[in-house]
């Protein structure tokens, strides 16, 4: 029996973190995209695998005209880009929305497969009527990835660059073309963290794009730890995964996940050895 993709990876829950934001949890609750509401206009947080399905149940949810947008291209937020006419993006971005050839989905298919790229760049504010919502670049995991700084709400929207699980440093998407260089991602993961620990008392609740929402702030402290104990030498280095998915997609076994506290990086081994305890932050 052919599986259904439709019902795999376009089956979406939804419910209200307040009166004005919903969550949309999709791929078993293990994935979440987001929708802000404002006074007059609607923000949708990355737009899923392209199942061709999301925009209905976005306005089944919303009456306000939708603006959406992505954190970041691979192909699991960005897939279903082709439902709208344009979508806002960090240049950078495109470059991994190449990896929608793996899609199970045919994308070209989508209502607007050429969909316009609207390009963003830190510290742009969208105004949703009564709710600006400031984007941050926090590029590292990804070539161009944006985080959504809510401050009416105290809500920051963080997508793959910070979870409860893991966060891939490792090159994901090789048919973007662009290098995967571990020490510069680790150093500029580095920077963007402690930039958003510096926005404390902006923002009280974290949203992650995977693996539950929200999670606590101490994730954040965690994260930046993890990356000083790589470089100090004395990091959790783990040679099995213990992620179906990841182990299935590396049959040569080339990743380890590294750990600290409550959050682990997925890297390559031979990148981490490359690097490890031998330099400094």
């Amino acid at each position: 029996m052919e599986p259904d993709l439709v019902r795999e990876f376009g089956s979406y829950q939804s419910w209200k973190i307040n009166e004005d934001t919903w969550i949309i949890s999709f791929m078993g609750g293990s994935q979440n995209m987001y929708l802000l509401e404002g006074e007059e206009r609607a923000l949708l947080i990355d737009t899923g695998w392209g199942a061709g399905n999301l925009r209905a149940h976005v306005e089944k949810l919303t009456a306000r005209p939708v603006i959406a947008a992505i954190t970041h291209g691979h192909l699991d937020h960005a897939g279903g880009c082709g439902e709208w006419e344009s979508v806002l993006m960090l240049p950078g971005a495109e470059a991994d929305l190449t990896t929608c050839c793996r899609l199970p989905f045919d994308v070209s298919k989508l209502p607007h497969p050429g969909f316009e790229h609207k390009y963003v760049k830190d510290g742009d504010v969208i105004d949703l009527g009564g709710r600006p919502v400031e984007l941050l670049d926090i590029s590292a995991h990804s070539n161009g990835s944006l985080a959504f700084l809510d401050r009416k709400n105290g809500y920051l929207f963080v997508g793959d660059e910070l979870e409860s699980a893991q966060v891939l440093m490792y090159d994901a998407a090789p048919e973007s073309g662009v290098p995967f260089d571990l020490d510069r991602r680790l150093r500029a993961h580095h920077a963007n963290m402690l930039r958003l620990k510096g926005l404390e008392g902006q923002w009280s609740t974290l949203f992650p794009a995977h693996n539950g929402a929200p999670v606590a702030p101490s994730y954040l402290d965690d994260t930046i730890a993890l990356a000083e104990h790589i470089y100090a030498g004395d990091a959790v280095i783990e040679d099995r995964l213990n992620h179906v998915y990841a182990e299935a997609g590396d049959p040569e076994h080339k990743l380890c996940r590294v750990r600290w506290g409550k959050v682990s990086f997925f890297v390559n081994k031979a990148d981490l050895m490359t690097l490890y305890g031998t330099k400094t932050l």
